[in-house]
């Protein structure tokens, strides 16, 4: 039985791995979400495949509940985990709400690990994980800081888990994709500066992000980046001195 446990998938790229596993035959697809309704819309939309689990991931007593519900469904292995939840505010640091700021913390870093903690003893020889880590993740992002950061964290947890897993079996592939078109940018808009970041060029489609990190999990790869623009950036960010790079940004943003 292929299994999947997706994390975000009320919207956006969770959603669209929940469209796209869907599609490649999968038994059974957890989706995690707050939004019940959401959730709820999915299954109409693919079928008797979806397991909805309402969870918020910024709360470490939700863990409890999504191990219980995978036991007492006789869970045997997770083939495929994608840890999609995930948010960010612009503006600056100075700016931002307090509470903005450890929420991100809390659903990006603690949530992400948690997912991964509580799948692990389902994952299995041939298992895949795959997390959403973000281009901002190659450098750090003035009036995008604490998001960048915590997606750095999601890159170097994610490599560093991939050598840690591999002698079991398990690929773990963190995905870094530019502007993607989804809520994201909805929710980013609403901080103490909306106008710190306006240029949201090139957009990519979730359809492509997702069947490319299908791919690269498929091979093995513990990086994914889609597009010939976030590629160009991650050997910049190699290249060029990072405070050079964020005086670009600030001009570009």
């Amino acid at each position: 039985m292929k299994t999947a446990l997706i994390t975000g998938a009320s919207s956006g790229i969770g959603r669209e791995f929940a469209r796209q596993l869907a599609r490649a035959g999968y038994d059974r697809i957890y989706c995690i979400a707050r939004r019940e309704g959401k959730l709820a819309e999915l299954k109409s939309e693919l079928g008797d495949m979806i397991i909805p689990l309402a969870a918020d991931l910024a709360k470490e007593d939700s863990f409890g509940n999504i191990t219980d519900r995978l036991k007492n469904d006789g869970t045997k292995q997770i083939t495929t985990l994608v840890a999609a939840a995930g948010f960010g505010k612009y503006g600056s640091f100075a700016n931002n709400s307090e509470s903005d700021m450890e929420a991100e913390v809390n659903v990006n870093i603690l949530g992400l690990m948690r997912t991964v903690r509580t799948a692990l003893p389902f994952l299995k020889n041939g298992s895949r994980i795959i997390l959403m880590g973000s281009q901002s993740a190659f450098q750090p992002l003035p009036e995008f800081n604490v998001y960048a950061s915590t997606k750095a964290f999601v890159l170097h947890f994610g490599r560093a888990l991939s050598r840690e897993l591999k002698k079991d079996g398990i690929s773990v592939t963190t995905v870094c994709p530019g502007y993607v078109d989804t809520e994201f940018f909805s929710v980013a808009e609403k901080s103490g500066d909306p106008t710190a970041c306006r240029n949201f060029r090139p957009m990519y489609k979730t359809c492509d992000v997702v069947r490319r990190a299908l791919s690269d999990a498929e091979k093995g790869k513990d990086v994914s980046v889609y597009g010939g623009t976030i590629k160009t950036a991650r050997l910049l960010s190699k290249l060029l001195p990072h405070s050079l790079i964020m005086k670009i940004w600030l001009r570009i943003r």
